[in-house]
């Protein structure tokens, strides 16, 4: 057991912020096309957190064109290239999946002062 988070140590991002849910975040995404390699941002609030140590991912749900997307990162991916925190949420839960039911000004969370 020591023996593989030895390993994992190595490879743990050490640049990122700390990230909980609620947080409207900007996150810096490499995408390949073809040879060429660019940053496409993606911001949205992060609704989830989940597992610990590699394993760990974020969830970030943003509204585009009327319709929520939803996608997951892996907090220790080397495609991530930044993680920016825009504002931190005020919220009361660990799962923020009622926003899927809501729709406009409904939707906003309270930011902390």
């Amino acid at each position: 057991m020591g023996v593989m988070q030895d390993v994992e140590k190595s490879y743990l991002r050490t640049d990122l912020p700390d990230l909980k849910s609620g947080d409207t975040v900007i996150v810096k995404v490499r995408i390949k096309e073809g040879d060429k390699e660019r940053l496409q941002p993606f911001e949205g609030i992060i609704t989830k957190m989940r597992g610990s140590g590699l394993k760990s991912t974020f969830t970030v749900r943003k509204i585009s064109y009327g319709i929520g997307v939803e996608r997951i990162f892996p907090k220790h991916s080397p495609s991530i290239d930044s993680v920016k925190v825009l504002s931190r949420g005020k919220v009361r839960r660990a799962k923020l999946y009622y926003l899927k039911n809501l729709k406009g000004k409904a939707a906003r969370v309270k930011t902390k002062r």
